[in-house]
C-alpha cells in the first residue's frame, strides 16, 4: 500500500491489527511483496471462527460433501475451464523508464472522476479514456502505452526439468467439478448434490491494494450446487420465501440509487429473480452475515450485466457490504454457472459427466456461492471499530471475537493470582481464555477491549471473601458482581444472547 492515500479508520484498523497480532504483510524482515498477507495470532483465530461458523451453515446445515484439493492443477484443467482465455484483467504499462504497470479501470478510477461504468469496456475503449484525459503514469509521469489483455494466473512448470505446465488454481471451484463423478459414485449420492471446500486462489493481481480487499493470494469458502435444470423447485424455499433482500438489479441500476428491499416471492414474481433455487442462496447469504453482525442496510446484492459477468456465468450477483473507507465491496459471488463447467470438462477429457436419474441421462447445473473469506474479515474489523475518544474497541459478535472472555487478578499478591488461574482452568474447558496480570487494570481492560473480547472477569479482595467476581462488558463497560458457581451459565448465555447484560448479576455502581 506504499505511496496510497488511506482513510482514516483504514489506516487506524491496519495499525491495530498489525500491532496485537490480527494480520501484517509476509516476509516483513526483507522487502514485502504486495498482495501476500499473513495471520498472526488473533487473526487467525478469528478466522477459525468465522470457518467454525460457515461450515455450521454452510456444510452441516446443507448436508454438503466436503472436500480437500490440491493448489496446483495441470494446464489443461485450465484451458477446459476457459481461464487460460477468459480469465484476464486490463493492464497498461507506462513509457518511463522503470515501466510501471497499472491495472487500467483501476488507474482511471484513482486518477478522475469518471462517469459510467469501467467494467466490461474493451482494451480501445480504456486506451481512448486515457488518452482523452491526459492521464500519466502515477509514479514517474511518463506517458501510458496501449490497454491490454493481462491472464491473472499464476504458472508453475512441474518435474525434474519443468516438463509439465501447470497453474496455481485462481478459484477451487474446478476442483469440486473434476470430483463431481466420483463424489456422486463414491457417496451413492442423487441430484441436488452439493460439495463445499474451504481452501487458497492465487491470482496475479496487477495492483494488489487496501489489505485485504486485492491480494494475490487468498482464503475462499464456496458451494457448489448441482442440479437438474429441469427442477429449481427448492424444499427449503418455503423457510425463505418472506424474507427480504436486498437486491439492485440488472435492469434497474442505471435509475435506481438504494437497491430494493423485498421479499424473495415478490422478487421471483417480479423476474429479477430467476428461480426458487438461486432465491433460497441470495437469501440465505444475506441471512448469514446479518449473523456475523453486519447491520442490513449496508448490505446489497448487485447484479451483473452481461459485459461485467464471468465467461461461466448465467446470472450473476455481487454481495457487497458497504464502509465509508472503500465503497461498495464485494464479499460474495453468486453465479448461476449454468452447465458450462461440466460440459467443458466432459468435451476436453473426453468422458461423459453427465448422471443417470428418474430414466433419464443428466447433465447437472451449478450455482455457486463463492466467500472471500479475507474481505469479509476485513469488512467485520472495519464495522466491529471504535473510538469514543475515550478508548478503543472492536464490537466483534462473541462467536468470531479471537477469545470469548479475559480473566484478570486486581493485583499479583494476596492469593488473587492464584485463584485468578484457577478460574482460568475451570472455564478453559468451554471458552477462550484470555489470562493478563500486568500493568493497571484499566490498562488491561483497554488491552482486552481493542482486540474485541465481549467480557472481562476481574479476581479481587471481595472474590477470596465471598466467591464473586466482577464481571465487565466490552460495549458498555458496566460491570456486574456474580457468583463464582454461576458464571460459567451466566457467561453462556450472554453469549448466546439468552441474558441481557443489566440481569447477569448485581450492578456495580
Amino acid at each position: 500500500m506504499s505511496g496510497e492515500k488511506k482513510t482514516t479508520i483504514a489506516a487506524e484498523v491496519e495499525a491495530l491489527a498489525k500491532r496485537r497480532g490480527f494480520f501484517w504483510p509476509a516476509a516483513q524482515l526483507y522487502n514485502p511483496v504486495a498482495g501476500f498477507w499473513n495471520y498472526g495470532p488473533l487473526g487467525t483465530a478469528v478466522k477459525n471462527n468465522f470457518v467454525d461458523m460457515w461450515r455450521k451453515w454452510w456444510v452441516r446445515d446443507e448436508g454438503a460433501y466436503e472436500i480437500d484439493t490440491s493448489d496446483i492443477l495441470p494446464e489443461i484443467v485450465w484451458q477446459a475451464s476457459g481461464h487460460t482465455e477468459g480469465f484476464n484483467d486490463k493492464q497498461v504499462m507506462c513509457k518511463g523508464k522503470e515501466k510501471h504497470r497499472w491495472r487500467a479501470d483501476i488507474l482511471i478510477e484513482d486518477t478522475i472522476k469518471y462517469e459510467g461504468r469501467l467494467e466490461g469496456k474493451t482494451t480501445e475503449e480504456l486506451t481512448d479514456i486515457i488518452r482523452k484525459n491526459k492521464i500519466k503514469c502515477p509514479k514517474c509521469g511518463a506517458e501510458l502505452g496501449e490497454v491490454f489483455v493481462f491472464n491473472l494466473m499464476f504458472n508453475v512448470n512441474v518435474g525434474p526439468t519443468g516438463e509439465t505446465k501447470c497453474y496455481l488454481k485462481p478459484e477451487t471451484t474446478q476442483s469440486s467439478v473434476l470430483d463431481f463423478p466420483f463424489i456422486y459414485r463414491s457417496q451413492r449420492a442423487k441430484l441436488p448434490l452439493k460439495i463445499a471446500q474451504i481452501g487458497k486462489s492465487f491470482r496475479n493481481e496487477i495492483s494488489p491494494r487496501q489489505v485485504f480487499i486485492r491480494m494475490r493470494e487468498f482464503w475462499m469458502a464456496e458451494l457448489q450446487i448441482f442440479f437438474n435444470p429441469a427442477n429449481t423447485e427448492w424444499p427449503a424455499y418455503k423457510s425463505i420465501k418472506d424474507f427480504k433482500v436486498r437486491i439492485l438489479p440488472a435492469n434497474l441500476r442505471d435509475t435506481v440509487e438504494e437497491p430494493l428491499d423485498i421479499t424473495v416471492d415478490s422478487a421471483i414474481a417480479e423476474g429479477y429473480i430467476p428461480n426458487k433455487l438461486i432465491g433460497y442462496y441470495l437469501a440465505k447469504v444475506q441471512q448469514f452475515y446479518e449473523a456475523l453482525g453486519f447491520d442490513r442496510k449496508c448490505l446489497r446484492f448487485k447484479e451483473l450485466l452481461p459485459t461485467e459477468r464471468a465467461h461461466y456465468s448465467k446470472v450473476h450477483w455481487d454481495f457487497e457490504i458497504y464502509t465509508e473507507d472503500f465503497g461498495w465491496v464485494e464479499c460474495v459471488n453468486n453465479a448461476w454457472r449454468s452447465d458450462y463447467d461440466l460440459s467443458r470438462h466432459a468435451k476436453f477429457s473426453k468422458q461423459s459427466l453427465s448422471v443417470f436419474e428418474d430414466g433419464m441421462h443428466i447433465l447437472p447445473n451449478m450455482y455457486e456461492p463463492s466467500f472471500g473469506i479475507d474481505r469479509t474479515i476485513w469488512m467485520l474489523m472495519l464495522h466491529a471499530y471504535r473510538n469514543d475518544g475515550k478508548r478503543t474497541w472492536l464490537a466483534l459478535p462473541p462467536a468470531l471475537a479471537p477469545y470469548q472472555v479475559a480473566i484478570f487478578p486486581l493485583v499479583r499478591r494476596e492469593g488473587m493470582d492464584e485463584k485468578a488461574k484457577k478460574l482460568c482452568e475451570l472455564l478453559n474447558k468451554q471458552l477462550n481464555i484470555f489470562y493478563d496480570e500486568a500493568d493497571s487494570i484499566g490498562r488491561r481492560y483497554a488491552r482486552a477491549d481493542e482486540i474485541g473480547i465481549p467480557y472481562c472477569i476481574t479476581v479481587d479482595g471481595e472474590t477470596l471473601r465471598s466467591e464473586t467476581v466482577t464481571l465487565r462488558d466490552r460495549d458498555t463497560t458496566a460491570q456486574v458482581r456474580v457468583a463464582i458457581d454461576r458464571l460459567q451459565e451466566v457467561i453462556e448465555k450472554l453469549l448466546e444472547k439468552q441474558l441481557p447484560f443489566t440481569k447477569a448479576g448485581a450492578r456495580i455502581k
